[in-house]
């Protein structure tokens, strides 16, 4: 069941606080299950690479170009999944109901909702 935007809303505040509170006590928490989590998802993706090469041999040697494109497609898929669980980010199927942002584009978005917020509510334009 996908969580509501009020209650993601609440979520991510209830992260930034603790965040705030105790820096080091979340980005362990975060840190240690995000590389858990791609680790797993790198070798995942390795063994489908390993896979998609026998696919494109064997679709070459046996002549059936249907089992080489099939190989090819699962070469592909599985690298540019693999570089981008290597090259640290995060994977959709982790959070698939929260938005992913990065901190300082997190902090760059509240600040300029602030701005706006501040705007709206003293009556000035741009």
């Amino acid at each position: 069941m996908p969580l509501s935007e009020e209650e993601l809303r609440l979520l991510e505040q209830m992260e930034r606080a603790l965040s705030e509170e105790d820096p080091k006590f979340a980005s362990a928490l975060r840190g240690t299950a995000l590389r858990r989590a791609q680790r797993r998802r790198a070798i995942l993706d390795g063994v489908l690479l390993a896979g998609g090469v026998a696919l494109l041999m064997t679709g070459a040697v046996t002549e059936i170009w249907a089992l080489g494109i099939l190989g090819f497609v699962v070469m592909l898929f599985s690298a540019s999944s693999g570089l981008s669980a290597l090259r640290g980010r995060p994977a959709a199927s982790l959070r698939p109901h929260l938005h992913h942002r990065t901190a300082a584009r997190a902090s760059f978005l509240d600040r300029a909702e602030q701005r706006w917020r501040r705007r709206r509510h003293d009556g000035t334009d741009w």
